[in-house]
C-alpha cells in the first residue's frame, strides 16, 4: 500500500477539490491510503526572500526549515510522506492561483533534492555525531500529477498553468506522469454535471495506480498523459525561441534543442546530453546547486553600500 496526496488550492468542494477527490477514491479503492490537504485553509505566508533556508543547509546549521512560524510545515508534511502527490489549482489570469505560487517559493531552494542530496554527503563525510543528517523521507521516489481549472471558453487563456505548476515538482524531484486542464469550466455550474471531465480524473487515477504498481523505475516514471508534448522530459510544448536561429529552449526544463520543418510540421530535437541536465532531473538540479554555492562564495563586495542605498530610502513612500 502507497500514501496519495492530494494538495487542492481550489474553493471548498468546488470543481478543483471534487476532481482531486475523485482521484482519491479510486485510488482507496485500489488499496491505497489517500490524504487530502486545502493550503487555502491554513495560514501560510509568503517567502521573503531571506535566504536563511539555503544558508542553514550550505552551512550544515539546518536542513532548510523556514524561520517563519507559520501552517506550511503541515503541507510540507504531507508532501514529504507521500509515495504520489497530486497537486490542483484554479486558472487566474492564464496561471494558477496566487496561494499557489506562494506555496513553490516556500517549497523551492529550501526543499530542492540537490542541495539536500549533496549537505547529506557532506555531513556524513564528517563524521561529526552532532551533524544534522536530513530526514530519508525527503529522498524516497515520488510520482505526481497536475490538474488546472479554468472557466475560460478558450483553452489559450489557461496556456501558463500547467508550465507554472511544474514548479512546485522541479525542486523536490518528484517524477511528473500526467496533467490535464479543465477550461470552459464557466459552461456548467460544477464539474459534477461534465462526465467527460470526472472520466478524465478516473483514468489519471488508474495512471496513478498502474504506476505506483511498477516493478522498475522505468515503469513507474513513465509518462502516461494524453499528449506526449514535444519536450521529450516534461512533455510540455513551451519553448523560449531564439528569432536568429534554430534554437529552442524549453520554459520549464532549461534544456536547448533545435527546430526543423519536416512536412509542413515543426519537428523538436533534444540532444540525450541536454535531456539528462533538465530542471526536472537530478542532474540539471546539481548543476544549479553549484552554480548558487559557487555565487555565494565568489560574490563580489560593493563598498560603501549602505551610504549608497541612502540615496534610494523611501522614495515614492
Amino acid at each position: 500500500m502507497s500514501k496519495v496526496t492530494a494538495i487542492s488550492f481550489g474553493r471548498k468542494m468546488s470543481n478543483t477539490d471534487v476532481m482531486l477527490k475523485e482521484i482519491l477514491l479510486k485510488c482507496k479503492e485500489a488499496g491505497h491510503e489517500i490524504r487530502f490537504v486545502r493550503p487555502d485553509d491554513m495560514d501560510i505566508r509568503p517567502c521573503t526572500g531571506c535566504c536563511a533556508c539555503v544558508a542553514g543547509i550550505m552551512s550544515g546549521r539546518s536542513n532548510g526549515e523556514c524561520v517563519q512560524k507559520d501552517d506550511f510545515h503541515f503541507v510540507e508534511e504531507a508532501f514529504y510522506s507521500a509515495d504520489a502527490v497530486i497537486v490542483g489549482s484554479p486558472v487566474y489570469e492564464t496561471s494558477p492561483s496566487g496561494t499557489f505560487k506562494t506555496f513553490c517559493d516556500r517549497i523551492g531552494p529550501s526543499h530542492d533534492l540537490a542541495f539536500l542530496t549533496e549537505a547529506k554527503k557532506e555531513r556524513l563525510a564528517s563524521g561529526k555525531a552532532d551533524a544534522l543528517i536530513p530526514n530519508d523521507n525527503i529522498f524516497k521516489p515520488r510520482i505526481g500529477c497536475l490538474v488546472g481549472v479554468g472557466g475560460a471558453r478558450t483553452e489559450n487563456w489557461t496556456i501558463m498553468t500547467i508550465p507554472v505548476m511544474y514548479e512546485c515538482m522541479m525542486s523536490t524531484g518528484v517524477d511528473v506522469i500526467d496533467t490535464h486542464v479543465y477550461y470552459g469550466a464557466m459552461n456548467v455550474r460544477h464539474v459534477l454535471g461534465v462526465p467527460k471531465e470526472m472520466e478524465r480524473m478516473d483514468a489519471m487515477a488508474q495512471h496513478v495506480i498502474d504506476a505506483l504498481a511498477a516493478n522498475s523505475d522505468e515503469g513507474r516514471t513513465a509518462w502516461r498523459g494524453e499528449s506526449a508534448g514535444a519536450c521529450p522530459v516534461c512533455h510540455q510544448s513551451m519553448f523560449r525561441v531564439h528569432p536568429d536561429s534554430d534554437l529552442v529552449e524549453c520554459a520549464i526544463c532549461g534544456i536547448e534543442g533545435h527546430v526543423s520543418a519536416r512536412g509542413g510540421k515543426a519537428v523538436y530535437t533534444f540532444s540525450e546530453e541536454q535531456q539528462a541536465r533538465s530542471r526536472m532531473r537530478y542532474a540539471g538540479k546539481l548543476e544549479h546547486r553549484n552554480e548558487i554555492s559557487n555565487g555565494a562564495v565568489t560574490q563580489k563586495a560593493v563598498e560603501n553600500l549602505t551610504e549608497l542605498k541612502k540615496k534610494y530610502l523611501h522614495v515614492g513612500e
